[in-house]
């Protein structure tokens, strides 16, 4: 099946390199920066786009859980279907290109005038024939509508690799936030045994005479406020767990866990590749400068309209008042013939269609301009954080460490007399929320290698082996509309 279309886009696309009223396609020269902000040198084409998801991503279970959602996930199989609905879309445009031939039959009883001054006769009159008519396309509107109708295609293809890689990385942030999760839900049970031990350590004091009652009440409202957010945490799971189960296109319902967050593996090292190479992988980009190619065709469209159509029509069959004679060389019927059609006067329609394909082909342009720099700005965000939340690791590492140890001394000094209550229960209050941001710092990492992937619009040579069939589709059709004959820009 790919091979028999394959053949039949090296046809069209040969079809369209004929000459054609209108504009050729040139693709609007954008101005890229020799290497992203925040790149660290050296530089290279080298990029992580480069590689498969697979690659990426470390965890076998996360592996795993891509798979189910990239066979099972809504978004993908609606964008899948799309892509089959603008592929026949462009079967039906290019039908135009052909004879349209068709059968009619037709059977009639009434009073019919037959000569001058002759009464009417009352008879049968029975009719069948193939009737053929074919527009040629002498000015190419039909080409460049169905070159807009491929551009359509391969922009609905290009939505369709967006949402597979969004899926992708959605599945593996949602992930790695029910890590982060799981890892605050044993921090904050940490926490919570900690303040019980510090209870029970007031408590007996207490009894023994040598403590007092407000060291244990501070000391249980502590354990209440660090068990509370448990069952927040435990909350945030489920939602989290719902939302992996809609992705993976299943109810929703516990996920199964992989790696520990802390044992994620970070690469230590990604390199972005060149911001010229974004141009011509990262799926919206492509198919905001497909809206483009088909705004420009639509232009020619439009031109094309200003001149006349001509056709060929023919007809064969029989007529005869006997049903029986309708096949036999007495009731033959046939013509061929050609017509000329062409607008006279409109009331400026024709002339403002034209204007407005125009000003659709250039808010396309700057709507691809755009498009552009928002994916540099995209990686650069995504290359800064990533650095960032490196650097910040540090810190966060040292003040955990310390807190643990003051945490240690405070205990040991409160048994041994020297500090009272407030200095033990100081120090764990303190050391909870620095657990926690050392957790989301480092989930903002992981995060951060997600939306660099994505921003780099990765995965690009797995799907183009994916589906060839599209992608060398796509490779002709630019060969064949490069400039070559018609108008060279917009009037």
């Amino acid at each position: 099946m790919k091979r028999s279309r394959l053949a039949l886009a090296t046809a069209l696309c040969l079809s369209l390199s004929a000459c054609a009223v209108g504009p050729n396609y040139e693709r609007p020269k954008i101005e890229t920066p020799p290497a992203y902000r925040s790149a660290a040198p050296p530089l290279d084409a080298k990029s992580v786009a480069d590689l498969p998801w697979f690659e990426v991503f470390g965890d076998p279970t996360l592996k795993g859980l891509v798979e189910e959602a990239l066979a099972a996930n809504y978004d993908a199989r609606l964008a899948a279907a799309r892509v089959e609905q603008a592929r026949y879309a462009v079967g039906v445009t290019r039908a135009d290109l052909m004879p349209q031939v068709g059968y009619t039959g037709e059977a009639e009883r009434g009073k019919f005038f037959t000569v001058p001054g002759a009464p009417n006769q009352t008879g049968n009159i029975f009719l069948g024939a193939f009737q053929m008519a074919w527009e040629i396309d002498v000015w190419g509107r039909i080409r460049r509508s169905t070159e807009a109708s491929l551009a359509d295609l391969f922009a609905s293809e290009d939505v369709r690799r967006a949402v597979v890689l969004s899926v992708i990385t959605d599945v593996a942030q949602a992930y790695f936030e029910l890590r982060e999760l799981d890892l605050e839900l044993e921090i904050a049970k940490r926490t919570r045994d900690s303040f019980q031990r510090t209870l029970d350590l007031f408590t007996r004091q207490l009894v023994g005479g040598v403590g007092n009652k407000l060291a244990t009440s501070r000391a249980e409202a502590s354990l209440a406020d660090a068990a509370a957010s448990i069952p927040d945490i435990e909350r945030q799971i489920v939602q989290k767990e719902n939302q992996l189960s809609i992705l993976l296109g299943r109810h929703p319902g516990e996920i199964a866990r992989g790696s520990a967050l802390t044992d994620q593996p970070i690469p230590p090292d990604i390199p972005p590749g060149l911001p010229s190479e974004l141009l011509e992988r990262r799926p919206d980009v492509l198919a905001a400068e497909q809206n483009v190619v088909a705004a420009n065709a639509l232009v020619g469209v439009a031109i094309a309209d200003f001149f006349p159509r001509f056709g060929l029509t023919s007809i064969y069959g029989g007529q005869s008042g006997d049903i029986d004679k309708i096949v036999k060389s007495a009731g033959n019927i046939w013509a061929i013939g050609a017509s000329i059609t062409g607008p006279l006067f409109q009331g400026g329609r024709l002339y403002y269609e034209y204007k407005g394909g125009v000003v659709q082909w250039q808010a396309a342009t700057l709507s691809y301009e755009q498009t552009v720099l928002s994916a540099l700005g995209d990686v650069s965000n995504a290359l800064v954080a990533r650095q960032k939340f490196i650097a910040s690791e540090v810190e966060r590492k040292r003040q955990v460490e310390s807190l643990r140890e003051a945490v240690r001394l405070a205990i040991v000094r409160f048994t041994g007399g020297f500090a009272d209550y407030f200095e033990v229960l100081e120090a764990q209050q303190q050391l909870f929320p620095a657990e926690l941001l050392l957790a989301r710092n480092r989930l903002s990492q992981l995060v951060s290698v997600v939306q660099l992937y994505k921003a780099l619009g990765g995965g690009w040579r797995q799907e183009e082996a994916a589906h060839p069939d599209v992608y060398v589709l796509r490779r002709e059709v630019l060969d064949a509309v490069v400039p070559q004959q018609g108008f060279a820009a917009h009037p």
